[in-house]
């Protein structure tokens, strides 16, 4: 289950950020193109309307950051002060820690709350009663919607509880993770995934290199 999940959080994050790249992409060359004096062309292009490109990228950008945050927290990817704490004592060290990692599993869950609770009244209700045939008061409202895609807002701003209880979720796994074996999760920022590396020994990489640095010149008569 948690193999699906994980992959599911990468493969929306792939998404977001792929898709706002094409539609920023396609979004300045047809803001550029549109300009030149082409007939027919210029015409054409300036019949296209994009004007929504730039809202729908914020859109993506926010919602990428929200689960990227929780894949931070899953892969260590987050900048942390350690110095005070690695130098506590190891009993010490460890209550920190899961200190730490509650204040924050503490803090997005009480985010993705008043999320909810915020979404819920933007207009989610009133879709909800909608959708399933329930009696709607007077006091319910359908909602704003946004200026460019007037999608409604209470879709976009469902990033913040979804994200937000996603990255209490990972904090907390975390936490039981360190409980259980005392290890973190750790990024290597010199690592670059999908690219083995080969690390060599110094002496070894040398006597490498006086072993081949003639075999160019051998062909061309050897070394004078």
């Amino acid at each position: 289950m948690m193999k699906y999940l994980d992959h599911l959080e990468e493969w929306i994050i792939t998404f977001l950020i792929g898709a706002a790249t094409i539609v920023i992409f396609v979004a300045v060359l047809h803001r550029y193109a549109a300009g030149l004096p082409i007939p027919g062309l210029q015409d054409w292009l300036l019949g296209i309307n994009l004007s929504w490109a730039q809202e729908l990228c914020i859109y993506m950008f926010v919602w990428m950051a929200k689960f990227g945050a929780a894949y931070g927290v899953r892969t260590g990817i987050h900048v942390g002060v350690d110095v005070l704490v690695t130098r506590l004592p190891e009993t010490w060290r460890v209550k920190c820690i899961l200190l730490g990692i509650f204040g924050g599993a503490l803090f997005t869950g009480i985010i993705g709350s008043l999320g909810t609770l915020f979404v819920w009244e933007n207009g989610m209700h009133y879709a909800v009663f909608s959708k399933f045939g329930m009696a709607i008061s007077e006091d319910l409202y359908q909602g704003p919607i946004t200026p460019d895609l007037e999608w409604p807002t209470w879709i976009i701003y469902s990033a913040i509880p979804l994200g937000s209880f996603l990255m209490c979720f990972r904090f907390l796994q975390v936490g039981w993770t360190f409980f259980r074996t005392g290890e973190l999760p750790h990024h290597d920022h010199g690592h670059v995934d999908g690219i083995e590396e080969e690390i060599l020994d110094s002496t070894e990489a040398l006597e490498e290199y006086e072993e081949h640095k003639f075999e160019e010149k051998a062909p061309q008569g050897g070394v004078k």
